[in-house]
């Protein structure tokens, strides 16, 4: 993982307790797109399972991930690809 990718880890572990967390860096699909950058780690696709999200809805869920990466997108991360589920829906 890369420094943007174990941020993301890091972060979201610590700020949700994950019973599952998946990070993939996507930015080879993105090249020559918006917020491209050579090195890749600005396009990631991120799957989190938390019971931090029961009793939200999924736009909810989303902006608590964006705002505990809020550092991460102001140095240049581009874009997330988020699913957010309780333990109840990951099943």
């Amino acid at each position: 993982m890369g420094v943007v990718a174990n941020a993301i880890d890091n972060k979201l572990r610590t700020r949700f307790a994950p019973t599952r967390l998946d990070i993939e860096d996507e930015s080879s699909r993105h090249r020559g797109h918006a917020g491209h950058r050579e090195g890749g780690e600005s396009h990631f696709r991120v799957e989190i399972v938390s019971a931090a999200f029961e009793g939200h809805n999924r736009v909810a869920r989303q902006r608590l991930v964006y705002d505990a990466l809020k550092a991460e997108f102001d140095a240049g991360l581009h874009a997330l690809s988020l699913t957010t589920l309780t333990p109840a829906e990951d099943r």
